[in-house]
């Protein structure tokens, strides 16, 4: 249920309408991509900072759950917030939108660290493709709640409210993980003169002293750390693609996305029990080189049809490749280190996606700059920046994948069924 929640957040704000909406009336224009590409590294790399830490407390002192709803609620409150982000108020739509994706990035971290223990290793594919599929329904809910809405009610209120009606939705959706599931990680007494704090460094110095042991998954976090710039590209910029280079409305944005994440259920389930049959990392190939694919179909269409087509394509390219991420962590990690090691997953990531949108943003707004200065129109340079943008995503995806063939999983697995002494 709780994968419901989170996935209307990512369907809503930042797929289908709050990113168009901050691109294009809070900002507007170049200046609206280079910005929210700004606004992104800031909160990624709040994230990336902190995960690891926060990680490693929530595994000695058995609180991933306290963690896992006090960043909820934190993502929640900003999200109902992003309501006053009215046009040309760039420091509360920027900031709350900030604070708001550093609580869903945070809530992430405890919530994939369940994982372990909630399914054996065989099990895990199975457990999170089907955990992913569930959830974007949520997304699927959600922006079917909110097009009659756009649809009816003309003008800018609407676009704010659908922000509320998210926060809402995901408060609902969270309801069942505060009753039901159990924190089963027993807290550890502190030594005397030892914080958290002070036990938090020792974990991680333990954990990364014997990554030396772990090398696979040291291995595949280099690879994450690369394609995984170009996956949140994609994602993070997805609408205002859609907005700049086919003039898409927000009501053909949200139908956009909402079959987006129709080929995303298709893709996590396929993917989920591609991963238990063949193995994690042939799922994950397979996942990536359809993504290369679509960048390319991108950047050469030029039709609206054309577009949503390849929305549909890239849903289950998406889907596949961050499940089966998601689970490879889980198959890698030793025993009582799940939230470390997600941590260590996360830092990775969150590392990452700091570069990667903000390398659109810039790479965006530069292109556009200099088409103008060529003599286009402010709005044709725009779009061809953003043209020119995109095969940025194919490059980060491509030389992720190289990385990815030197992993082997079948060391990986048995690594991880290794404890780590500390």
């Amino acid at each position: 249920m709780y994968d419901l929640g989170n996935s209307a957040y990512a369907s809503v704000v930042l797929l289908a309408v709050y990113s168009a909406y901050f691109q294009g009336q809070v900002v507007g224009g170049k200046e609206g991509s280079r910005l929210w590409g700004w606004s992104i590294f800031v909160a990624m790399l709040v994230v990336a900072l902190s995960a690891p830490i926060l990680g490693s407390i929530a595994d000695f002192s058995g609180s991933k759950k306290p963690l896992l709803l006090f960043f909820t609620a934190m993502a929640i409150l900003f999200t109902a917030g992003l309501f006053f982000a009215e046009p040309g108020m760039i420091a509360i739509g920027m900031g709350f939108f900030i604070l708001a994706e550093i609580g869903y990035r945070a809530a992430q971290v405890f919530y994939d660290a369940f994982l372990p223990e909630l399914a054996p290793p065989e099990e895990m594919g199975r457990v999170a493709g089907n955990g992913w599929a569930i959830g974007t329904l949520g997304g699927i809910i959600a922006l079917l709640i909110i097009l009659p809405l756009v649809v009816l009610i003309e003008g800018n209120t609407i676009i704010r409210a659908t922000m509320v009606i998210t926060a809402v939705f995901w408060a609902l959706a969270t309801v069942p993980l505060i009753l039901w599931l159990p924190e089963r990680a027993r807290r550890q007494q502190l030594a005397p003169g030892e914080t958290y704090l002070s036990v938090a460094f020792r974990r991680l110095r333990a954990t990364f002293r014997a990554a030396r042991g772990f090398r696979e998954f040291i291995k595949f976090m280099v690879a994450f750390f690369i394609f995984n710039d170009g996956i949140i590209m994609a994602l993070d910029f997805a609408a205002i693609i859609g907005a700049v280079l086919y003039g898409m409305e927000q009501e053909q944005l949200i139908i956009f996305m909402i079959i987006v994440q129709v080929t995303n259920v298709v893709g996590a389930y396929v993917f989920g029990r591609m991963v238990d049959r063949f193995g994690g990392k042939p799922s994950l190939v397979i996942a990536l080189a359809m993504m290369i694919g679509v960048v390319a179909w991108l950047y050469f269409n030029q039709t609206l049809t054309g577009f949503f087509f390849i929305g549909a394509v890239a849903g289950v390219a998406m889907a596949g490749a961050q499940s089966v991420s998601r689970t490879l962590v889980g198959i890698f990690a030793p025993p009582g280190k799940s939230a470390e090691f997600f941590g260590l997953a996360a830092f990775t990531g969150r590392t990452s996606s700091v570069l990667g949108p903000w390398v659109y943003g810039q790479l965006a707004f530069a292109a556009a700059s200099w088409y103008e200065g060529q003599g286009q129109a402010v709005s044709v340079a725009e779009q061809s920046g953003m043209r020119l943008a995109i095969l940025s995503i194919a490059v980060f995806i491509f030389a992720g994948l190289i990385l990815l063939l030197f992993v082997d999983e079948k060391k990986g697995r048995a690594a991880g069924r290794t404890a780590i002494v500390e």
